[in-house]
């Protein structure tokens, strides 16, 4: 691809990008990213076979976004394990209720399990430097660090959607997440020292 078409590829997921951001996910057309990026309707379909390819291309951006704030956060804070572990998921739920529609966006199963754009290893390295602090916070009694890293992260997760459905707010009387962020810790790796 020379440099013009390299330009007019990364207009277009700016452009999606920027729709999912603003609009969510089921805003996202071809022609709509298209249009926003001053191109013709066809113009896409050059660089993007298929809509799954666009949207992967979208999805890797929210994931290089999130794996950043990560990054600014752990590099900013006490290196203690369980203090970067609670640093990590506070960016996480963060990043998932300030950009809902680029957080569903990024875990659409049929977008991770793309072949083209490989979407699951660009999430996976993010996995591995929660695993990492799960390792140096866990028990030695505890599952082992990926499959406890797991289990935290889907708890997390669905910190993150049942709160957004509002489900957690009417279920629990929380007026903000940090409660549930801090029992999710205690139940996965104890309770926090004294």
């Amino acid at each position: 691809m020379d440099a013009d078409e390299t330009g007019l590829r990364a207009r277009l997921v700016a452009a999606g990008v920027d729709l999912v951001l603003r609009e969510g996910q089921s805003a996202v057309s071809l022609r709509e990213i298209a249009r926003r990026a001053g191109v013709s309707h066809g113009a896409p379909r050059r660089y993007f076979p298929t809509h799954v390819d666009l949207l992967s291309a979208i999805a890797r951006e929210g994931f290089a976004d999130l794996t950043a704030r990560v990054e600014r956060t752990l590099r900013d804070v006490d290196p203690d394990p369980r203090t970067r572990l609670t640093a990590l998921a506070r960016t996480y739920l963060d990043f998932a209720a300030a950009h809902r529609g680029m957080f569903e966006l990024m875990f659409r199963h049929d977008l991770l399990d793309s072949g083209r754009l490989r979407l699951r290893e660009t999430s996976l390295p993010l996995f591995a430097v929660l695993a990492d602090l799960v390792a140096q916070a866990r028990r030695p009694t505890d599952a082992p660090a990926a499959v406890l890293a797991g289990a935290l992260w889907a708890n997390l997760h669905g910190i993150a959607q049942l709160w957004a459905w509002g489900s957690l707010p009417l279920a629990t009387g929380a007026t903000d997440d940090d409660a549930l962020l801090r029992a999710t810790l205690d139940a996965h790796l104890g309770p926090a020292p004294a």
